[in-house]
């Protein structure tokens, strides 16, 4: 995932391959826009926010993000299903 920081507002902004990219209207300040992307991600899977988690990346764009009991393709049709993937 390669995350966008300072956005005018979270939104999904698509998908190369497997690496989705979100922009998130959040400062990357003291792991403002980490938490943010992952409260979105949430809200846009209609998961818990629990159920995301940053894994690798505090401190990078690229991100490595686990949603909790779907994998990579389900992420992609949920998003897509929802209107947000491109």
């Amino acid at each position: 995932m390669k995350a966008v920081p300072n956005a005018p507002r979270s939104q999904i902004a698509g998908w190369t391959g497997d690496t989705l990219k979100v922009k998130v209207h959040a400062p990357a300040l003291d792991g403002r826009a980490n938490d943010t992307l992952c409260e979105f991600l949430a809200e846009e899977l209609g998961l818990k926010r629990s159920a995301v988690t940053l894994v690798q990346g505090a401190k990078s764009r690229q991100k490595l993000v686990e949603v909790a009991g779907l994998s990579l393709e389900q992420v992609k049709a949920s998003l897509e299903a929802a209107g947000s993937g491109s």
